[in-house]
């Protein structure tokens, strides 16, 4: 039988816009499937490799990370996966260059300590909202020493535990506050922190507080409100738990004014964000950048996504919106991505 024809969009340069062509269909290695993608998400990120070429190692490059689909093939050693699974995974052309490695192609190498059984009674579309959002958070939450993100920026380490199964989790005494707390990343930094027994208190929209709600957070407040520093303050003093510190998955010069501010009055904490801290931080605050790859993930791929996603641990959230079908359709999904979305992940079919 043929081998099926592979397309990707491809990025010829930076600021350029992707350009659909063929491309070489990818041999699953050690460790490794290929994955027949039916559908992909956008993240922040892309738009980022997209306009400055950051995180790209050789032209032209296939990038994006988030994919859902069926297993085409499994690598010589691979157990845990067979051809026809249906699967969503996360993607790693960010570290490894490779254009294989990207999520913006009919086919797709996937790791396989970075991939999961998707559950039949969840759609394609709306379970590749999770792979890019879970490693991230537990990039956010677990790991135990800094790191580097880039060249002089570490990354957090809050040392927390894995997200359990137990309903409900039993509580850790500790108090995460999340900035931004109805992006991709900070809805699902909640969701696996509610489930490792940590007391989640979100700074969202006002349209969004609900959103948060559902998402783990135990109180959530308007980032509008002008006394939003105070009420938080005030919230994490009422948990009598140990406050941890700030996870800002906005990560703005505005964010950070209200971080500070409040870690100020708390007496200093962590302070993870998903770009570059401020560079004036006290003494008595952690500061450090996300880098959403990791190996500390493992576990939460091989033993939790799964069954998480089967009893309701994790939701799919924020919810998908089609952009549309086929590969010419992620350059319009990168180009809303950049204008602004809330409470929702970009999606295109494949």
């Amino acid at each position: 039988m043929a081998a099926p024809k592979n397309q990707a969009a491809w990025l010829t340069k930076a600021g350029t816009p992707l350009e659909v062509g063929d491309a070489p269909l990818p041999i699953a290695g050690p460790g490794e499937i290929v994955v027949k993608n039916a559908a992909v998400a956008i993240n922040p990120l892309d738009c980022h490799m997209q306009d400055v070429g950051v995180f790209v190692q050789q032209w032209p490059a296939i990038f994006g990370c988030d994919v859902a689909g069926e297993v085409y093939e499994v690598g010589a050693d691979v157990q845990r996966f067979k051809r026809g699974d249906r699967v969503i995974g996360h993607a790693i052309n960010l570290v490894s260059g490779r254009p294989q490695d990207g999520a913006y192609a009919l086919y797709t190498v996937i790791p396989t300590n970075k991939a999961a059984i998707l559950p039949d009674a969840i759609s394609f579309t709306n379970g590749v909202v999770v792979p890019f959002a879970v490693e991230t958070a537990v990039c956010v939450l677990s790991l135990k020493v800094p790191g580097v993100a880039m060249p002089g920026v570490s990354t957090p380490a809050l040392g927390l535990p894995y997200p359990s199964l137990q309903d409900p989790a039993p509580s850790l005494g500790k108090t995460l506050v999340v900035y931004g707390g109805s992006s991709s990343v900070g809805s699902m930094t909640t969701q696996l922190a509610t489930a490792a027994g940590i007391h989640i208190i979100s700074i969202a929209g006002a349209h969004n507080l609900d959103f948060s709600k559902r998402c783990g957070a135990a109180q959530v407040f308007d980032h509008k409100d002008p006394s939003v520093v105070d009420r938080v303050v005030e919230s994490v003093a009422q948990s009598g738990h140990e406050f941890i510190g700030i996870f800002d998955a906005i990560a703005t010069p505005d964010t950070y004014a209200h971080d500070l501010a409040i870690l100020a009055r708390l007496g200093g904490g962590h302070l993870a964000c998903v770009h570059p801290p401020p560079a004036d931080v006290p003494s008595n605050v952690k500061a450090g950048m996300i880098f959403a790859v990791n190996d500390i993930a493992t576990p939460v791929w091989e033993d939790y996504v799964t069954p998480a996603l089967e009893v309701g641990k994790i939701q799919c959230l924020p919810p998908p919106t089609v952009v549309g079908k086929g590969l010419e359709y992620i350059q319009e999904a990168l180009k809303k991505s950049k204008a602004g979305v809330s409470a929702t992940k970009l999606v295109v079919e494949l």
